[in-house]
């Protein structure tokens, strides 16, 4: 009996440092026991301090990992990454549509931790015209959220208004994570979906070790989707494993450190 519990592909950009990306999404789903396959659609050349190149993929380099996976492995779930240009996001979209993926997780990610712009202006409504109405899940942050939304969030009031909004745009559910407003000791995800929000608050855990947050965080929703387990248990096990990686999280550069993806998940201690 194979060790794992199911299948999973990231379509996102490869951080040369490890902590973001392709790399925290595989580390993620091996951590989550899911197998985990790629799709690259961009080349960083980045350590702890910065992004100094980006090298985006061909579309037809993307079209043609899409094929290969989907044409002969069962996949569980998918999620997307980072996905700069509008055309890699139109080639995206065509290629979960031609495999009829139906457990898609999106990260919007538009800004690395460095503060790289990771995404033109003209990428940011190709994703919300071609590929947020084909998604499971959204999961951007406040500052994604302002983007995608063009209102202004200052509270969970906000928070929960923009989550509607984008919800209703097109995805079947939208989970806003709230780590961007550092008003106090806790910290406050919103989620979206079937027409009712539901607040995550916890104490916020104070470290500078958090590239690749997002990345993480939606890449273990996905492994735990392509597991079998419903969006709600998915979301909650999600953050759960978060939280558990900024807690082992570590500073191997100067700058901004990774989480500690090899930690234990308790679900799998059985």
């Amino acid at each position: 009996m194979s060790i794992y519990r199911g299948i999973a592909v990231s379509i996102a950009g490869s951080d040369s440092g490890g902590g973001a990306g392709i790399q925290a999404d595989l580390k993620t789903c091996a951590a989550l026991k899911v197998f985990g396959m790629t799709v690259i659609t961009a080349l960083t050349a980045q350590n702890s301090r910065e992004v100094s190149s980006v090298w985006n993929t061909p579309r037809e380099m993307v079209r043609a990992q899409m094929d290969a996976l989907w044409s002969d492995f069962p996949v569980g779930a998918a999620k997307t990454g980072m996905l700069s240009l509008p055309e890699t996001i139109s080639e995206a979209a065509e290629g979960l549509r031609r495999w009829k993926v139906e457990k898609l997780v999106v990260d919007p990610v538009m800004v690395a931790q460095s503060g790289a712009v990771l995404i033109s202006g003209e990428a940011v409504e190709t994703l919300k015209k071609e590929l947020l109405p084909l998604s499971l899940l959204v999961t951007p942050n406040i500052p994604e959220a302002e983007k995608l939304t063009g209102m202004e969030i200052k509270s969970l009031e906000d928070m929960e208004k923009a989550a509607e909004i984008l919800g209703r745009s097109g995805p079947k559910a939208v989970l806003l994570k709230g780590g961007h407003m550092l008003q106090s000791d806790t910290a406050t995800d919103v989620f979206w979906y079937r027409d009712r929000t539901v607040r995550f608050t916890g104490s916020r855990i104070f470290t500078d070790n958090t590239h690749g947050t997002g990345c993480t965080l939606s890449a273990a929703i996905t492994a735990e989707l392509a597991a079998g387990a419903d969006l709600e248990t998915a979301v909650e096990r999600g953050r759960q494993y978060l939280r558990m990686a900024l807690e082992a999280s570590f500073q191997p550069g100067s700058g901004w450190g990774p989480l500690g993806h090899a930690v234990r998940a308790p679900w799998l201690e059985d």
